[in-house]
């Protein structure tokens, strides 16, 4: 049930035009301090995880790991994708409640 809170959030923040999709244009909403919270699939690779880690910590961006590049792709409307940021800080403060609650219920 969470699970498609979560989804449907991003869902909405894409229709609206707040979601930053892709390592390019992910990595650049970071660097341009436009990412409210970037949200990377469980099943990119170890090295995208530690590139994405070490880069919302120094540009002090709040960093989840969840669902799969399927999940996060199909939610938008897109391909797959690896990592999606939310640019506007209202729907990234709602994911980010239903993520932190996942983590408490599971």
């Amino acid at each position: 049930m969470q699970n498609n809170r979560i989804l449907s959030g991003l869902g909405l923040a894409q229709k609206a035009g707040c979601i930053a999709s892709g390592e390019f244009a992910v990595e650049k909403a970071v660097k341009g301090g436009m990412a409210c919270v970037v949200i990377v699939a469980e099943d990119a690779s170890d090295n995208t995880k530690k590139k994405m880690k070490n880069m919302t910590d120094f540009y002090e961006t709040p960093l989840y790991i969840y669902g799969s590049k399927d999940d996060l792709g199909h939610c938008i409307g897109k391909e797959y994708r690896s990592m999606v940021a939310i640019l506007q800080p209202g729907f990234a403060k709602s994911v980010m409640k239903q993520l932190d609650n996942r983590q408490t219920t599971e």
